[in-house]
């Protein structure tokens, strides 16, 4: 037995009665889908007018530009961006990561190093250590 209740009446669908509801489904699609072009089918008329008159505008209508209101072609980004070389990183056993951060300007830590392992945040509360398990 299906988990849906029929409308009005407090029984549970069968799958027969599943499948009729599905049925109804389906033929009200069908019918929709015949009744849509004589109700709706002026707005796909109106967009191909509205389309072809459009093409046609833009054939006819080329219109020359004074100098002064022309658009410039795009410069080239390497004329004002300058990208230098990077320095040389330094033999470190990290290699590559975080070799920058000895420039105190580019510092990870801005707040001070962190401590870790040594405290319990239960202790400093006071707790005691079952108190989370």
């Amino acid at each position: 037995m299906a988990a849906c209740k029929l409308l009005g009446s407090g029984k549970e669908c069968s799958f027969v009665d599943q499948d009729e509801i599905w049925k109804i489904h389906v033929k009200i699609e069908l019918q929709s889908a015949k009744a849509w072009p004589n109700k709706w089918g002026f707005l796909t008329r109106s967009y191909k007018e509205m389309q072809e008159e459009s093409n046609k505008l833009k054939d006819v209508v080329k219109l020359e530009l004074p100098q002064h209101l022309q658009t410039r072609p795009p410069t080239p980004p390497e004329k004002y961006i300058q990208v230098g070389p990077s320095p040389p990183v330094p033999q470190t056993t990290q290699a590559q990561t975080g070799w920058r951060s000895a420039v105190p300007e580019l510092q990870l830590e801005r707040y001070g190093k962190v401590q870790c392992g040594k405290k319990s945040f239960l202790k400093e509360l006071g707790w005691a250590f079952d108190a989370c398990s």
